[in-house]
């Protein structure tokens, strides 16, 4: 089961930290990975594979939000057929 995360946020350290320790401890593994920095806005994407993880995808979905909400930025997961449909114009 692959998924789309985006993160988006005024930069700070830590942020990649926080999401791939996270990911790492629900046995999230990362496929692909970009991110840039935009006059001071962090903003990154990453494809997942969560077949393994030790949770249900929503409740990925919900703690990704809480731990954007403690670090400061917004963090998105998207399941990568409703991501690609969404973004098919």
């Amino acid at each position: 089961m692959k998924g789309i995360i985006t993160v988006l946020g005024k930069d700070k350290v830590g942020i990649i930290a926080g999401v791939c320790t996270y990911l790492a401890g629900q046995n999230v593994n990362i496929l692909d990975i970009s991110q840039t920095i935009v006059q001071d806005y962090f903003n990154m994407m990453m494809i997942v594979d969560a077949s393994n993880a030790g949770k249900a995808f929503e409740g990925l979905v919900e703690d990704l939000q809480q731990l954007g909400t403690e670090i400061g930025v917004e963090i998105k997961l998207q399941h990568e057929d409703i991501f690609s449909t969404m973004h098919r114009i």
